[in-house]
């Protein structure tokens, strides 16, 4: 892990976030790269269930992948993803996913961009709903929140591709805990519960950043996760969090781009919404992957797939009713990564052959590829690892 922390510009790892790791994070699900005995790279996988369209697959969480800066360009993190995707094969696991630091690079290794993300950072001044909310919050401790918080999640996970699972141990150490090195120089963690006709809907954990300028104070809330399992719950939710005393603004790293939130204010630009990457998606075995998922009724397509650092995948592939290999002709062309792009539903075929990242064989199979994998909510991973 050293190796990485220098990678990312940090160089110190504190004992409390090494047990964190070790726990989450086998020796076995590692990789590092070494020269003269020292560790000069680390590339690292989690092991947890994500959500796909109609189920659920076992997923490598990839993470804590860095190159010491004197030893880069050298081909060390190529060499790292190739035998990364050889062991999580090995472990039966047919999609990897990470949060890019570099956008740029995990494109050339397969990867693609596969649930957006949104950033918010809204005025306080100007946040108004277009309705009044009739919920409640209510503060709680990290207990009861760890009792509170994990059935509301579940609930929305099982209705949005790209969200991981979580266990007891995940909500205590990495969601729930609150270290003094995560602060940043803000608050501990706050945890409310949203009540909607007497049941939890929804809630929130959030720090707050204490700033003043000439007598008036000009805080922020910093959301580190809010989630609601209805829209009267969304709306007590954000209006509890732009009603905190003391605070000018909200801000939330990782907002959902699907979010009711936009439509139930009366300005939208006042949430000052920012989309970009988020979960990018690595298929480790396709044709595993493609059987697992379900697929709107409407017939069949045959893509072929090209896939250079993992030749097992590429071929052709007929997905529909009963997906799988197959000898039949091609009616789509494309890359795994562009692929990955599609599969939990953010991007639709028609785009990726207008950007020429897709070639149709057959006219109309864009047409019927875009129907077999439409979701009716928009892919979100919520959890940056």
């Amino acid at each position: 892990m050293l190796a990485a922390e220098i990678a990312f510009g940090s160089g110190s790892i504190e004992d409390e976030d090494w047990e964190r790791e070790s726990k989450s994070l086998p020796a076995s699900r590692a990789l590092a790269a070494f020269d003269a005995g020292k560790p000069v790279a680390l590339a690292g996988a989690y092991a947890f269930g994500l959500t796909i369209p109609g189920g659920e697959l076992p997923c490598a969480g990839v993470t804590w992948v860095g190159v010491m800066p004197t030893h880069r360009r050298q081909g060390i993190l190529r060499d790292l993803m190739r035998q990364q995707f050889e062991d999580i094969r090995g472990w039966g696991e047919p999609i990897a996913a990470l949060w890019a630091s570099e956008a740029a690079i995990y494109g050339r290794f397969g990867y693609g961009q596969a649930a957006p993300s949104a950033h918010a950072k809204s005025l306080c001044n100007r946040f108004a709903l277009r309705e009044e909310a009739k919920g409640s919050v209510r503060l709680v401790d990290a207990d009861e929140a760890l009792r509170l918080f994990p059935p509301v999640y579940e609930r929305i996970r099982g209705t949005r591709a790209g969200m991981p699972s979580r266990d007891e141990r995940w909500w205590k150490e990495h969601r729930l805990a609150d270290p003094e090195s995560w602060r940043r120089g803000a608050s501990h963690k706050f945890y409310v519960a949203v009540e909607v006709a007497g049941a939890i809907e929804g809630y929130a954990y959030y720090r707050v950043k204490d700033d003043w300028e000439n007598g008036f104070a000009k805080g922020s809330v910093r959301v580190i996760e809010a989630l609601a399992t209805s829209a009267e719950a969304e709306k007590t939710l954000w209006s509890f969090l732009h009603g905190i005393d003391l605070v000018t603004e909200v801000e939330v790293y990782v907002f959902d781009p699907a979010s009711r939130l936009p439509l139930l204010v009366r300005d939208s630009r006042a949430l000052g919404l920012r989309v970009g990457d988020g979960l990018w998606l690595r298929f480790v075995d396709l044709d595993a992957a493609l059987r697992a998922r379900s697929f709107k009724p409407g017939g069949s397509v045959v893509l072929e797939v090209r896939d250079e650092l993992c030749p097992w995948n590429a071929g052709r592939y007929r997905v529909g009713e009963e997906a799988g290999r197959t000898d039949d002709a091609a009616e789509l062309a494309l890359d795994v990564a562009d692929l990955a792009s599609a599969y939990l539903g953010a991007v639709d075929f028609h785009r990726l052959v207008d950007a020429g990242l897709a070639e149709e064989c057959v006219e109309g199979a864009a047409e019927r590829a875009t129907l077999l994998f439409r979701t009716d909510l928009a892919p979100y991973c919520p959890e940056v690892f």
